[in-house]
């Protein structure tokens, strides 16, 4: 189908372009005897009925791509069907006019006029055609511009997939040898760790259906994680939230702080006899959020990257880099016994 019947106000627009070119027409043409009116209602019939025969320059557009036809052959054709064009034109005028004065040979169609309407029609044609050649490249200019945009939008979605796939089960197999270290010494807390863990799990996967969820919701599940974490470090783990602002209603990747703070218990609580405090702040900075997460480390090891302390950390800056593009980072340093990983991320809200 042409693509002007599909999308009404294109004919619209088309049919105007030559409603207009019409009335230019019976204007030029009537200036020599004033006659005005009688020539405009020959003109303009016959050029509305001949925009329609133009549309067929689509069809023949599109069977002879500019890419894969020979020149000649391009050329051949398309001034073929001008020609043709050429000759509907006049034999059109014939007609219309033919009616309005009740004469078959009207006297202006005759010898150099005959002429000028074929060549009129001709040109008119030709003119069609290419502007139809320019639609189509148009159309296949947005069309690979669209695929462009779902092959990257496919490819960053399978991305995250692969992320989340490899920070869940990081996480429950952790869990899980926990649950398992408690068994033995203390069934009782083993019992309410996996009670926990379900909670836990049910609230993520919800949040997770989600493309982002309010940092609020975000940090109300860091505090349910870290209840299971507290089972088996118990008075050793303290949290401390301090959220600036409006910045609670800020939208951010759901499960985006878990590893973070994941790695902050396992590579900084758990290596220290006393313990220590998580805090976590987040604020508002122009279009920005950032949220950091400190927790005290072992300031003898802390010069060194513990083992497997990059997983977390790797994993949420492919999947903050995934979601942002150059917008959002993932920060980190150590300052003597404190370590900080800062996530900022683009402002937005619901």
């Amino acid at each position: 189908m042409h693509p002007f019947f599909s999308r009404p106000e294109r004919l619209f627009v088309y049919l105007a372009g030559w409603l207009g070119l019409a009335l230019l027409a019976s204007f030029a043409l009537s200036v020599p005897d004033g006659n005005l009116l009688d020539t405009a209602f020959v003109v303009v019939p016959v050029t509305l009925l001949y925009s329609f025969v133009s549309l067929s320059s689509w069809y023949v557009c599109r069977s002879l791509p500019l890419q894969n036809t020979p020149p000649v052959r391009l050329g051949v054709s398309i001034l073929a069907s001008s020609v043709i064009g050429g000759a509907l034109l006049y034999g059109l005028t014939l007609g219309m006019s033919a009616i309005i004065s009740g004469s078959s040979t009207p006297r202006d169609l005759s010898g150099g006029g005959a002429l000028i309407v074929f060549l009129t029609g001709l040109v008119l044609y030709l003119l069609t055609a290419v502007f139809h050649y320019l639609l189509i490249t148009f159309e296949i200019s947005r069309g690979a511009e669209r695929r462009s945009l779902e092959a990257e939008v496919l490819a960053r979605s399978s991305e995250l997939k692969a992320l989340r796939a490899q920070i869940d089960p990081h996480f429950l197999f952790n869990s899980l040898n926990s649950i398992s270290a408690l068994i033995a010494s203390d069934q009782e807390r083993a019992r309410s760790m996996t009670i926990l863990l379900a909670d836990f799990f049910r609230a993520s996967v919800s949040a997770g259906r989600r493309q982002s969820i309010p940092l609020a919701e975000e940090i109300s599940l860091i505090r349910t994680y870290l209840e299971i974490e507290r089972v088996r470090h118990g008075d050793r783990l303290q949290l401390s939230v301090t959220v600036e602002d409006d910045a609670g209603l800020s939208l951010v990747p759901p499960l985006v702080l878990q590893p973070l703070v994941e790695n902050a218990i396992k590579h900084g609580i758990a290596t220290l006899i006393g313990g220590g405090e998580i805090r976590i702040t987040a604020a508002g900075e122009g279009g920005k959020i950032r949220v950091s997460i400190t927790n005290p480390v072992d300031s003898a090891s802390s010069s060194r990257k513990p083992e497997g302390a990059s997983f977390g950390l790797q994993a949420v800056r492919d999947r903050v880099r995934a979601l942002t593009g150059t917008e959002g980072s993932l920060d980190t340093s150590v300052s003597g016994d404190v370590f900080t990983a800062t996530v900022t991320l683009p402002r937005r809200t619901q």
